[in-house]
């Protein structure tokens, strides 16, 4: 049996935790910038407020009271994250981390009698540990755990776990199961199922092994097996190393001062360049990109890009920087107001497999400069992101606008939260 632990409307759960007095109330969190939704209490969504929806529409709400709004918060989202994904892990064979607000669980050897009772269980434990719901939905696989954890959070009389085990209940939850909102089925294969009749999860399982094989791949085949009670989708306790990876962000403002933007360059690939470490891996390329404002009517949209190849592949900072910068150069124009800024790493392979080159038989992937790599990311991951910077990023921090931002509770020494103790009228 496998399991699917899914936190409820996670980044607002977030910052009810810390202010019990918003239960109840409509919540809004949102994107960098506070551009535009990106989570919604069901009472915000009552409220007819959709995800992704600009901020500016339903600033009215927020005024007048109805909603309250933050900023992301994502280094208290992530640190609550961690904090869930610990209290599953002890309690179940094995999890595989999905998202930051979702882990499956591997249920191996666990009496199917019992299994109903510890989906309850992982509920209570969950909100006690850490003090976010969290809907658990336990099945034959992961594609079935998936949809009972979606129950949970339609029926709120379930108590925070679903168990799907009988044939016959988990046709009847099929019957009325939305196809486009099977895990698997994207939104360009709903479209076309749905243009076949097939409306729902049960029309989907209805269909012949050998259709879904011919018109969608073994994606989709893997798919159709996991709604008939066949694990078809492996189960991994260690996250797969990305293939890609981005950051970036948009600013508070226009920028065109040459090195303001390089600072806020530099934040971003030091952070990608982190990533690459903390999964084990070495880049071969970097592509670096400045772009205007797209929402500007009174500019002409503009974007400027260049790729660098980094020989060989590496992870240190210090190198890519020094790379960035030539990059950088070469595509900057002081005349070019950039409201947006970012870099992507490809090409990554891990670390241990790099192979010596012909011309330097013991390359070095950090130049020399492993432990203190090491060091940088185990201050910053004990202090907190930021407290040991690289020249080039200067001391400002990424420049976004984040005027509704909650107070980083649990990983911050002076954010913590504080009890005001007032003494009685007989000193006690």
């Amino acid at each position: 049996m496998y399991g699917l632990a899914d936190c409820n409307n996670f980044f607002v759960s977030c910052e009810r935790l810390f202010r019990p007095d918003l239960n109840g109330k409509a919540v809004v969190v949102l994107s960098n910038n506070d551009g535009c939704a990106i989570a919604r209490s069901n009472e915000a969504k009552a409220l007819g407020i959709k995800m992704g929806q600009p901020f500016y529409q339903f600033s009215r709400l927020v005024s007048s009271g109805e909603v309250t709004v933050f900023s992301s918060n994502f280094m208290l989202y992530g640190d609550m994250s961690h904090r869930m994904h610990a209290t599953l892990r002890e309690a179940v064979p094995a999890i595989e981390i999905y998202s930051i607000d979702e882990a499956f669980l591997d249920l191996t050897g666990i009496p199917d009698d019992s299994l109903d009772g510890l989906g309850h269980k992982l509920n209570r434990l969950c909100m006690r540990n850490v003090g976010i719901p969290v809907s658990v939905g336990i099945s034959h696989t992961k594609t079935l755990a998936k949809i009972a954890s979606k129950l949970c959070k339609q029926y709120p009389k379930l108590g925070g776990a679903c168990f799907m085990k009988r044939p016959q209940d988990i046709e009847k939850v099929l019957r009325k199961f939305p196809i486009g909102d099977v895990w698997g089925i994207g939104r360009r294969y709903a479209e076309k199922l749905h243009l076949r009749g097939v409306s729902t999860a049960y029309d989907f399982a209805s269909l012949s092994e050998e259709w879904v094989k011919a018109r969608m791949g073994l994606s989709g085949l893997r798919t159709w097996r996991e709604l008939h009670g066949i694990p078809s989708i492996d189960f991994g306790e260690d996250p797969e190393p990305k293939k890609q990876i981005c950051v970036s962000r948009s600013f508070a403002h226009e920028i065109t001062d040459k090195e303001e933007l390089f600072e806020q360059l530099s934040q971003f690939v030091a952070m990608a360049a982190e990533k690459l470490r903390r999964q084990g891996s070495v880049a071969s390329e970097m592509n670096i990109f400045l772009l205007t404002n797209r929402f500007k009517d009174t500019q002409r949209e503009y974007s400027r890009n260049r790729i660098e190849r980094l020989e060989p592949p590496v992870s240190d900072t210090f190198v890519i920087l020094k790379t960035a910068r030539y990059a950088f150069e070469r595509i900057y124009d002081g005349r070019i107001p950039f409201k947006k800024a970012g870099v992507v790493f490809s090409g990554i392979l891990p670390e241990k497999s790099l192979q010596p080159s012909l011309f330097d038989p013991s390359p070095s992937v950090d130049n020399g400069n492993g432990k203190l790599m090491s060091v940088i990311d185990g201050i910053n991951k004990r202090e907190g992101a930021g407290s040991v910077v690289f020249a080039s990023q200067g001391f400002g921090g990424v420049r976004m606008n984040r005027e509704h931002l909650s107070p980083q509770y649990t990983t911050k020494f002076d954010e913590i939260m504080k009890i005001n103790c007032r003494q009685g009228a007989g000193g006690e």
